[in-house]
C-alpha cells in the first residue's frame, strides 16, 4: 500500500478544525459564556478562514459546508471545550502544536486554492493567510477584542505568509504535496520556535519629522557666521 499523502494532510487539517474550535471555545469559557456561544466562537474559529475564502472565490459552496466532517469536527471541538477545562500546560501544549500544523496546511492550502482558480500569486498569498489566520480574527472581533494577529504576540501570521510563499514556487513546478509539506513544516516550526524564544514583528519607530526638521534648522543657525 502507497503513501496516501492527501490522507495525511487532511487529517492534519481535521485536527487543526478541533483544535481551533476548543480555543474557541476557551474563549467562551473566560467570558461564561452559554452552549450556544461555544458553539458559535468554536466555529468561527476553527471554519471562519475557509469560509470567508471559499466565499471570495465564488467557486461554489464553502467546504466546511459540504463536507460534514469539517462541521462535526467543530461541534465536537466545542463540546470539549464546554465539558472539560484545558488549561493545564500539557493541553495547552498538545493545543499549541496542532494549531501550529494547521496553520502551515490551511494557509497551503488556500494558496493553491486560489491559484488553481487561476488568481496571481499575490492575492493567492493574501488568501492562504486569510484561510490560517481568520478564523481567529473573527473570533476576536464577535467579543469585541482587538485580533491577536494585529500585534503585541509573538509570530504567527509570518509562518503563515512564509507558508504560502512556499507553496506559490511549488504550486508553478508542479508539485502540490511538497509544498504543503513545507508549508506545514516552516509555519509550525516559526510558530512553536517564537513562541518560545518571544520572537515579534517590530514596533512603528518613534521617528518624528518636526523634531528632525527642528534639528536641522537650529544646526544651520548655529552655522551661520
Amino acid at each position: 500500500m502507497g503513501f496516501d499523502a492527501g490522507a495525511v494532510f487532511d487529517v492534519v487539517d481535521l485536527i487543526g478544525v478541533l483544535a481551533n474550535a476548543i480555543l474557541g471555545g476557551a474563549v467562551a469559557r473566560q467570558l461564561r459564556m452559554d452552549p450556544i456561544g461555544f458553539l458559535v466562537l468554536a466555529v468561527l474559529s476553527a471554519l471562519g478562514g475557509g469560509m470567508m475564502r471559499d466565499t471570495l472565490l465564488q467557486h461554489g459552496f464553502p467546504v466546511a459546508l459540504t463536507n460534514p466532517a469539517y462541521l462535526i469536527t467543530a461541534v465536537a471541538g466545542a463540546a470539549v471545550a464546554f465539558v472539560v477545562r484545558l488549561d493545564g500546560v500539557w493541553a495547552s501544549r498538545v493545543l499549541l502544536v496542532a494549531d501550529s500544523l494547521a496553520l502551515g496546511c490551511w494557509s497551503a492550502t488556500g494558496t493553491a486554492k486560489a491559484l488553481g482558480v487561476g488568481l496571481d500569486w499575490l492575492p493567492a498569498m493574501l488568501l492562504g493567510l486569510l484561510t490560517a489566520v481568520g478564523g481567529g480574527m473573527v473570533r476576536d472581533i464577535a467579543v469585541g477584542r482587538l485580533p491577536v494577529i494585529f500585534g503585541g504576540n509573538t509570530l504567527y501570521a509570518t509562518g503563515a505568509l512564509i507558508g504560502s510563499a512556499e507553496m506559490v514556487v511549488a504550486y508553478g513546478w508542479g508539485q502540490q504535496n511538497v509544498g504543503f509539506a513545507l508549508s506545514i513544516v516552516t509555519a509550525s516550526a516559526i510558530s512553536l520556535i517564537a513562541r518560545r524564544r518571544g520572537w515579534r514583528l517590530p514596533e512603528p519607530v518613534e521617528w518624528r519629522l518636526g523634531s528632525l526638521t527642528g534639528i536641522r534648522w537650529n544646526r544651520h543657525r548655529k552655522e551661520k557666521p
